[in-house]
C-alpha cells in the first residue's frame, strides 16, 4: 500500500506562485513514477507533470511549461511542484500519483489538494 500526504493547494491571484508537495510511504521502491495531474469542475483530469525518481526525467503539459516545474527528493520519496504565473486556467484540484516502475506497479492516487486562481 501507498499513503500519501499532499500540501500546499491555496488560493491565490493571477501572477502569483505556489508549490505543491507530495510525499508517499508504504510498499516504495526506486525507479519510480510520480506526478500531478489535475481536474476543473466538468473537464477531464489531465497530467500536469511527472517525473521518475533516480533519473530526474520529467514531463510536462504543454500549457505548464516554462511556468512550472517539478521536481524530487528521493531520499524522503516527495515530489514538488512549483506553479509560477498562475492562470485562472490551472484553478482545479491536483492528485498525486505514484507507480513503481521495476516492476511496473498499479496507479496510486493521493486525496487532492485544491488550487484556486482568481483576482
Amino acid at each position: 500500500q501507498v499513503r500519501f500526504v499532499e500540501s500546499g493547494g491555496g488560493l491565490v491571484q493571477p501572477g502569483e506562485s505556489l508549490r505543491l508537495s507530495c510525499a508517499v510511504t508504504g510498499a516504495i521502491r526506486s525507479p519510480y513514477l510520480m506526478g500531478w495531474h489535475r481536474q476543473a469542475p466538468g473537464k477531464q483530469r489531465e497530467l500536469v507533470a511527472n517525473i521518475i525518481s533516480d533519473s530526474g526525467v520529467t514531463n510536462y503539459v504543454d500549457s505548464v511549461k516554462g511556468r512550472f516545474i517539478i521536481s524530487t527528493d528521493n531520499a524522503r520519496n516527495t515530489i514538488y511542484l512549483q506553479m509560477n504565473s498562475l492562470k485562472p486556467e490551472d484553478t482545479a484540484r491536483y492528485y498525486c500519483r505514484f507507480q513503481s516502475q521495476r516492476p511496473l506497479g498499479p496507479y496510486y492516487w493521493g486525496q487532492g489538494t485544491q488550487v484556486t486562481v482568481s483576482s
